[in-house]
């Protein structure tokens, strides 16, 4: 079981950017709530899900083209692997292809992955795009796009999920 309130600690310890910015706390939460409910109908790893919303921008250095960012926040979550990171390895080149390929565009693949990258393409409208349902991997992501466009577009906090994640909605650490 993973402690996702230490993996958050531990990310932002070394996040270069505000962690209230376009790709930062707030994203990964509607990130995850999107991942979880593609999940909940392609039958996706949800912890390989959960670990992807916090890993996948994590080493982003830029709010704009940051070639290569995918892949160091997997890079980053392969260095958290045996102390805060717990998958075996099949589980864990999962997340990594997941982190490193999120913005390649792909639309097919295995169904974790898949959940992944629709999890993230459904917060696009937070930067001012709408997703298109072709360049969407799942019939879920499809059928949720609206609701999650939305949210995105309206700047929603999952406010449950920070606190899960120990933090709250004004991203501050709760006591």
């Amino acid at each position: 079981m993973h402690d996702y309130s230490l993996i958050l600690q531990e990310i932002l310890r070394g996040y270069s950017l505000p962690p209230t910015g376009y790709h930062g706390v707030v994203h990964w939460a509607r990130v995850l709530e999107n991942g979880l409910r593609v999940a909940e109908s392609n039958g996706a790893d949800i912890e390989v899900v959960t670990l992807f919303a916090l890993f996948h921008d994590s080493r982003r250095i830029n709010e704009h083209r940051d070639h290569g960012h995918g892949q160091r926040g997997g890079d980053f979550a392969r260095s958290l692997r045996g102390t805060l990171v717990h998958l075996d390895d099949e589980r864990f080149e999962l997340l990594y292809t997941a982190c490193e390929l999120h913005t390649d565009g792909h639309t097919t693949g295995d169904p974790t992955i898949l959940a992944c990258w629709d999890a993230d393409r459904l917060d696009l409208g937070r930067v001012g795009i709408t997703p298109r349902p072709n360049r969407l991997c799942t019939d879920a992501a499809r059928d949720l796009l609206d609701w999650a466009h939305a949210r995105a577009t309206s700047a929603h906090v999952p406010t449950a999920v920070l606190e899960s994640w120990n933090m709250s909605p004004r991203l501050t650490p709760i006591r």
